[in-house]
């Protein structure tokens, strides 16, 4: 059963604050907690690769991360480098405005342009909607809809920093809500999974979103929800004297 929770566990180590030591303690959690990957930024994917040899936890980073603005072009550029240097899960952010303006062509080349550059590699694509910037589920819904098409890995809630002004002027982000959750599992393809990002920090919250199909997700808080995991269902905690991220990114 923890295998199972940590094996849907990306640890996030994408905080722009994040020191070279912060990334290599946030590796080594990783592998003392045997999650799924660490999802890193893009300079230190071979740093990562060579903290986690020997252990089955993957390598992925970020493309376009956070805002969805680059070119395709450099997107693919971003996407190429990443692999060469060891990456086997790339998250990529689509372009935003072009989503709410309803330019399906160009979402559908982005999409695509990138997810030839992950087949290359033999690697997987998670496609990041970033649903804080968009209100409107016809949106959502297409997004999906074109990435079942496409047959890209996964599709994602949020990076994480999509922060939305609210009318007092603060900033705030809700990240993977229930509603999107659900309406994002009923819309892709069977063979496309869903990532979670944005707000999932105890136990029972990757209990909850595993209920409504949801097989991987971006967490910070991740030696928080496994050691909880290890009380409820039993067992050896890892013997991990390293503390979360849980105030940084997701």
């Amino acid at each position: 059963m923890i295998l199972e929770l940590a094996k849907m566990i990306d640890h996030s180590l994408l905080h722009p604050t994040m020191t070279d030591q912060d990334l290599k303690d946030g590796c080594e959690l990783a592998r003392k907690y045997n999650v799924a990957s660490v999802c890193i930024k893009p300079y230190a994917i071979t740093s990562a690769v060579k903290w986690l040899e020997g252990s089955d936890v993957l390598v992925g980073t970020v493309i376009g991360f956070p805002h969805g603005n680059s070119a395709i072009k450099i997107k693919k550029v971003e996407t190429s480098q990443a692999c060469q240097d060891g990456a086997v899960e790339i998250d990529m952010v689509i372009n935003i405005g072009k989503a709410l303006q309803k330019d399906w062509d160009y979402i559908r080349e982005e999409i695509r342009e990138v997810l030839a550059t992950t087949n290359e590699f033999g690697a997987v694509l998670k496609v990041i909607f970033e649903n804080d910037f968009i209100p409107d589920d016809a949106i959502k819904i297409r997004l999906c809809e074109i990435c079942s098409e496409l047959k890209v890995g996964f599709v994602k809630t949020s990076t994480g920093y999509g922060m939305v002004k609210g009318k007092d002027g603060q900033y705030n982000y809700q990240g993977a809500t229930q509603h999107d959750l659900k309406l994002m599992r009923k819309h892709s393809a069977p063979g496309v999974q869903v990532k979670a990002a944005g707000g999932i920090r105890t136990l029972d919250d990757l209990l909850q979103v595993r209920s409504w199909g949801v097989t991987r997700v971006g967490a910070t808080a991740t030696a928080t929800i496994l050691n909880d995991a290890y009380d409820r269902f039993g067992g050896d905690k890892p013997d991990a004297k390293l503390a979360d991220n849980q105030e940084l990114g997701y």
